[in-house]
């Protein structure tokens, strides 16, 4: 099984259900990620404080590499927290999650993300970065990838685009797969050349929903994959309710999401992407590494937060079991 490293913020979630007319009073696109200053973040924490929270360790990237650890990879993950009870939180996390952590310490306040989730799932994302925004090109080198096959990135980290540059340049020399997950639509737009650049140079595996690939393509999804396709090796574009296609070279799928009741749809991008991930890990082929993030993707959404139960990574780890199973027959793979 291949050991996969994760890069990204290190983010404790503050998880608080809201009505669509708090975000229209707030001025935030439903569904958008917004960067905020420490002093906006307390203010939108102020406007909820009798609204009941649940708070995780958090970040998109952290997210994938803690379901990786969970479903039985070998997964670590490099951020960077403040000292301080959030940091500390985070930190206590990962280590009971069985992550391998590169942690760096900075002197600003560790970083928290406000989700606002609306009554119909849909999440909108208020990020102070704080320390995570610390990490820099010069905390990364060639060391750090060693012993690892797959690197996968989140794109929020598309902001600096230096460290971004140099974190996937030194995985490309290191030998390792690069996976980059778009994350936001308003990321993808604000940062269109440069990660187009990024995906055909560097880049062998992407991860979209629908507005995140429309933004790279200006295309309906069966046609945004294909797309993709054509600037790396792997590519998937998530639809929601409706499933995801992905493709590798001529071979394109597309699998039917499972029924769901969804409470909450943070995460599903992530656990779907820590799923295929996981497959590819094991040498799986292209559909039945999305068939096993359909299914973690489907279970996140049923809960408030990511943090599945034992049973459902019992369910999840079951179907990889018995895809291991398939390829052993075949001789394929792990």
């Amino acid at each position: 099984m291949k050991k996969i490293l994760g890069l990204g913020n290190a983010l404790t979630d503050i998880l608080l259900q809201v009505s669509e007319d708090d975000l229209r009073e707030l001025g935030l696109p439903k569904g958008s990620m917004n960067l905020i200053d420490l002093d906006t973040a307390m203010a939108v924490q102020s406007r909820f404080v009798s609204v009941r929270k649940t708070m995780v360790a958090g970040g998109s990237a952290s997210n994938t590499i803690n379901a990786i650890s969970a479903l039985g990879g070998k997964a670590a993950f490099i951020g960077k927290l403040g000292n301080d009870e959030i940091g500390e939180f985070y930190r206590a996390d990962m280590e009971r999650n069985g992550v391998k952590a590169f942690l760096l310490p900075s002197s600003l306040m560790s970083g928290c993300c406000t989700v606002l989730i609306t009554p119909d799932g849909e999440r909108t994302f208020c990020t102070y970065l704080g320390a995570s925004s610390d990490l820099s090109p010069q905390d990364i080198n060639a060391e750090a990838f060693s012993g690892y096959e797959i690197f996968h990135i989140e794109g929020y980290m598309l902001q600096n685009h230096a460290l971004i540059e140099k974190a996937i340049c030194l995985a490309k020399d290191m030998g390792l797969k690069v996976s980059l997950d778009l994350a936001s639509y308003n990321v993808v737009s604000e940062n269109l050349e440069f990660l187009h650049s990024l995906v055909k140079k560097y880049v062998d595996i992407v991860f979209a929903n629908e507005d995140e690939s429309y933004a790279y393509t200006q295309l309906p999804p069966d046609e945004a994959v294909k797309a993709i396709s054509k600037e790396c090796d792997i590519a998937v574009v998530k639809v929601g309710k409706k499933g995801s296609y992905v493709q590798q070279g001529e071979e394109q799928y597309h699998i039917g999401a499972i029924t769901s009741k969804c409470l909450d749809s943070t995460g599903a991008g992530d656990l779907y992407a820590a799923g295929f991930l996981h497959g590819l890990s094991d040498e799986f082929d292209i559909r039945r590494c999305a068939e096993i993030g359909t299914l973690a993707a489907g279970r996140v959404v049923e809960i408030v937060g990511t943090k599945l139960s034992d049973e459902t990574w019992d369910e999840i780890r079951r179907l990889c079991a018995l895809y291991r199973g398939f390829n052993f027959r075949l001789g394929m793979g792990a």
